[in-house]
């Protein structure tokens, strides 16, 4: 039975791409888990996918670091991820060295201020591994109302 289970829990590791270090396999795996965890309302797993130095550009706006994030949008975003559906149209991936960035097409659905919302949106995540670890430096989130 036990090795039963340390089977099932190896592959579940493997299906989500994260090492046993906690750690992202690959750039697209970092970004994944940063939406999972705001979906699942985990804040210190998002901002351990986050570099400190972090810069956040969205509708026009910028948050320079991890801890500003933190400090403003980042409990709206949980909020609003635990309730949205957010699905992957597109996603494409390039690494070069220790820099990567992943760029994606969604569809969000769900309910923002008590209005429905639908939108489509555009991602980029640029990351640096450091240590091993992948690290999300930049993103870029844009979207608009889908007719």
């Amino acid at each position: 039975m036990f090795k039963k289970s340390l089977a099932l829990a190896a592959l579940a590791t493997a299906l989500l791409g994260v090492h046993a270090s906690g750690s992202a396999a690959s750039p697209t795996d970092a970004v994944a888990a940063f939406h999972h965890a705001l979906t699942t309302g985990d804040k210190d797993k998002a901002l351990s996918l986050l570099s400190p130095e972090i810069a956040i550009y969205e509708a026009g706006y910028v948050e320079r670091s991890r801890d500003e994030y933190a400090g403003h949008h980042l409990g709206g975003d949980m909020e609003f991820a635990k309730t949205a559906t957010r699905k992957v149209l597109k996603q494409s991936e390039r690494v070069d060295g220790n820099t990567a960035v992943v760029w994606a097409e969604t569809e969000t659905t769900g309910t923002s201020r008590g209005k429905p919302l639908h939108v489509f949106g555009t991602e980029t995540a640029v990351l640096e591994k450091k240590a091993g670890d992948w690290a999300i430096v930049h993103i870029h989130w844009s979207s608009r109302k889908a007719k």
